[in-house]
């Protein structure tokens, strides 16, 4: 039960940050409340500012319908951008800052995918269309927070639940679904929410209906909270997986992989990577990688690092000779090799957590060989193969690729006119 006093007084306060106090911010304000409209703050700058965590993006909302937004904005010498115009949002770009102002809502129509919307200018209709009880905090400009559904405590305490009943808030938006995963995983405590989780369960066979890119793109999300793989036991536990990841696999080697790119070692090029993860997470072969990457509406540059990390075409690790790293680096190149590096080494410590020092000293040798890489290029090219007197055509790239076996083979020690003269040495074979 929601007190009046919550809904209709301040219950907490945001101490002065810079986000707060910084010119850009006061300058948006002061033009948005120059009728005399209230505004606040909305959503995550007001969790995150509670929470202690930094903030990056700032969201305010207001009564102002958008074109009073856009009028207010203009007047003031602020660039308005009609960024989410049929859904109310107007973004002001200040210097190199960016807010979005989005009008107080109710939703009207909802089909579980997007939500058909009315303006209004009642708070507290606003803060019950909102997904969980820690994003629907508000604060005013003075740092003066109004918590219409307890989400102060709930934060407080790792409480992650719905506005209302978890599954009306579902079947309004079923992304919100994936939402309360990412969320658990960044605010929330053990146990999580019981409701939440029965809404979950009972909701997941909705979640093919969403498209490709919204699902992708919470999975990343989610797969860059701090232990990602209790989230995905979880998920796992509710057949989340079964309808929009079947081939997700054992979580050992995901734990892994985070705890690398985290905790224990200190490597600038190594930082927490979502498609990396995701490749930790599969158990599955390049066509089902290829699969998952439809689903998700990869990028082809993302369908083809995540073929090659879940079916590497070669054996990364410190039993690999070099001649054979320095192959693979140079056909696949530096980034991808860490990544296979890593989730090589992720796999081994899934199964034996505690290596000796000279083993883990090995791995990490491996990913200075990776920062370390100077692209080599073979000494000679198609034109050669021409000069020698082979006509143009398919027989061209034949020999230079047999001459490249020859060139790796040798660790690229042969230079110009050691290449030129093995391509002589095959011509004359032939």
């Amino acid at each position: 039960m929601v007190s009046v006093y919550a809904i209709s007084s301040p219950t907490g306060k945001i101490s002065p940050q810079p986000w707060l106090t910084a010119p850009e911010t006061r300058t948006v304000v002061e033009a948005l409340t120059a009728d005399g409209a209230e505004v606040r703050f909305v959503g995550g700058c007001v969790r995150d500012a509670m929470a202690r965590r930094p903030v990056t993006d700032v969201d305010i909302g207001t009564p102002d319908k958008p074109e009073t937004v856009i009028g207010l904005l203009e007047k003031a010498g602020i660039k308005a951008v009609p960024t989410g115009i049929e859904h109310g949002t107007v973004t002001a770009v200040v210097g190199d800052r960016k807010f979005e102002i989005t009008t107080l809502r109710r939703d009207v129509e909802t089909d579980g995918r997007r939500a058909k919307v009315a303006f209004t200018d009642d708070w507290m209709i606003d803060s019950e269309r909102r997904d969980l009880t820690i994003n629907a905090l508000s604060a005013t400009p003075d740092g003066d927070v109004y918590d219409p559904h307890d989400g102060i405590s709930d934060l407080a305490y790792g409480n992650i639940r719905f506005v209302g009943l978890a599954a009306d808030r579902i079947e309004e938006d079923v992304l919100r679904l994936l939402r309360f995963f990412r969320f658990y995983g960044l605010f929330g405590q053990p146990p999580p929410d019981p409701d939440a989780m029965a809404a979950c369960r009972n909701h997941a066979d909705k979640l093919p209906g969403l498209s490709g890119e919204r699902i992708r793109d919470e999975m990343f999300k989610i797969l860059l909270v701090p232990e990602p793989a209790n989230i995905a036991v979880l998920m796992r536990g509710l057949d989340i997986f079964d309808h929009i990841l079947p081939e997700a696999g054992d979580v050992g080697s995901l734990r892994m992989i985070g705890w690398l790119e985290t905790r224990a070692i200190k490597i600038d090029s190594v930082v927490p990577d979502p498609l990396r993860r995701l490749a930790a997470l599969l158990d599955t072969d390049a066509e089902g990688a290829a699969a998952v990457a439809g689903r998700l509406k990869l990028s082809n540059r993302q369908a083809w690092r995540l073929s090659v990390l879940a079916a590497p075409p070669a054996d990364i690790g410190p039993d690999a000779d070099a001649p054979s790293v320095n192959r693979t680096l140079r056909r696949l190149g530096p980034d991808t090799v860490r990544d296979l590096t890593l989730l090589a080494w992720a796999g081994e410590l899934s199964i034996t957590p505690h290596l000796p020092a000279g083993r883990t000293q090995a791995w990490i040798g491996l990913l200075d060989t990776c920062d370390g890489w100077q692209g080599v290029v073979l000494p000679i090219g198609g034109e050669d193969v021409i000069a020698l007197g082979v006509a143009e055509g398919p027989r061209v790239g034949e020999l230079l690729a047999r001459v490249e076996d020859w060139w790796e083979d040798g660790d690229y020690a042969a230079g110009r006119d050691d290449c030129l003269e093995k391509m002589k040495s095959l011509l004359r074979k032939n």
